[in-house]
């Protein structure tokens, strides 16, 4: 089933997936062009359309290279690999009443900030025994240094992709970062199902 289109800007870099009626909506006004579909049609009282799952844009959107999101805990987790940056564990091998959350390496209340350098993954067990203290204060120190993720990573980390999106990010980016994340969904697919699973197409 297709969750989303993927929208490629005029120079067919993957953009953001976009849900099927905005999709045909850029259709519809000139906006985009359909470049793949699914074999099926979509009808109204006057038009039918194939299915689009990938759609580009006729106008070029000039997007910044590098930019900085804000962080979430879906785009921490993904970048820290679902792994407690302390004691190692996976969200897989934590116990029942355990839970990844988000620690800062300089607490809030010392002057810390939101940003992805000093933010980590922490299993809640940590997170408590770390408390409002520094890293050098305690002795416990993240397994790898935060830094900020490469902007296709925040962009496509979480986004279930179909084999015919994923091409594109492939064509696009390369296929090391199309497999990074591709392991990605793989580690998150095992989280919702209670196993590993491997989505590559």
């Amino acid at each position: 089933m297709i969750v989303g289109c993927l929208a490629l800007n005029a120079s067919f870099e993957p953009l953001t997936m976009v849900p099927l009626k905005r999709a045909l909506r850029l259709v519809i006004d000139g906006k985009a062009e359909i470049v793949e579909a699914d074999g099926r049609l979509v009808r109204s009282e006057r038009l039918a359309f194939p299915r689009p799952v990938v759609i580009r844009l006729t106008k070029f959107i000039h997007v910044p290279r590098r930019f900085r999101r804000q962080v979430t805990n879906t785009f921490l987790f993904a970048r820290d690999r679902y792994r407690c940056q302390y004691c190692g564990r996976g969200s897989l091998d934590l116990r029942p009443r355990e839970s990844l959350t988000r620690d800062h390496l300089i607490p809030l209340s010392r002057g810390g900030t939101n940003e992805w350098t000093n933010v980590v993954t922490a299993c809640s067990a940590c997170n408590t025994r770390k408390a409002n203290r520094l890293p050098s204060e305690i002795g416990m120190h993240p397994l790898h240094a935060p830094v900020e993720p490469h902007f296709v990573h925040l962009s496509w980390a979480v986004r279930r992709l179909t084999p015919t999106q994923a091409r594109y990010i492939r064509l696009f980016y390369g296929a090391d970062v199309l497999h990074q994340l591709e392991e990605i969904e793989a580690r998150t697919a095992g989280r919702r199902f209670g196993g590993n699973a491997d989505l590559r197409a």
